[in-house]
């Protein structure tokens, strides 16, 4: 149907999160035929990212900048480390504008099934940088999942050599949750987490 540009267009599209072949296909059409509006602005600013954005050498955040503008910010709190899987969780955080301290992103987590183990992680900074650092508090924000979980404990005993608070962040029922709505494991580790009102 389609000349192998396109054909690549769209196969390059679709191995992109959240889209498939057909969400690749429309995407690929809306810039062709929206060339100077889409097309073009896109080509520009995926040039600008592949050219500026660098990884912070001291927590692993992406920005234009080395230390990124988080471990730049002299309003930060040095003391709170909050670790992270990867970037993206960084920035759900940032977006909650309710963390002052500094991050530190791990680049994943465990994983037997995807053969990541602790040499493919950046432990061995984190662990440096909390006992280096006035860091007071670390807060492992690392997902509910098996592998999130496991990475956590891992993180916890690796940390245990430093002088430092261990936290996690808690677990159980949404803001505007429903109890009827939700899995038995969120269910039972919010009543194992309550607190006194």
């Amino acid at each position: 149907m389609a000349g192998a540009e396109i054909d690549r267009l769209m196969q390059m599209l679709a191995r992109l999160p959240g889209l498939g072949p057909r969400s690749a296909r429309r995407t690929a059409l809306h810039l062709l035929k929206r060339r100077d509006t889409a097309l073009e602005p896109l080509l520009a600013a995926l040039t600008e990212v592949r050219d500026r954005v660098r990884s912070c050498s001291v927590c692993g955040n992406l920005d234009t900048r080395d230390p990124c503008a988080v471990c730049s910010d002299p309003r930060r709190d040095p003391g709170l480390l909050c670790v992270v899987a990867d970037v993206d969780d960084l920035w759900a955080l940032e977006r909650t504008r309710a963390f002052p301290g500094r991050y530190h992103v791990l680049g994943g987590v465990l994983s037997a099934l995807d053969g990541i183990g602790p040499e493919d992680l950046s432990v061995a900074s984190l662990v440096s940088r909390a006992a280096s650092q006035d860091v007071a508090e670390v807060i492992l924000a690392l997902s509910a999942t098996v592998d999130g979980q496991t990475t956590a404990h891992y993180v916890a005993d690796r940390l245990r050599e430093c002088s430092v608070r261990i936290s996690g962040l808690a677990h159980g029922v949404p803001i505007g949750g429903e109890l009827d709505y939700l899995d038995d494991g969120t269910l039972s580790q919010a009543l194992r987490a309550r607190r006194p009102v």
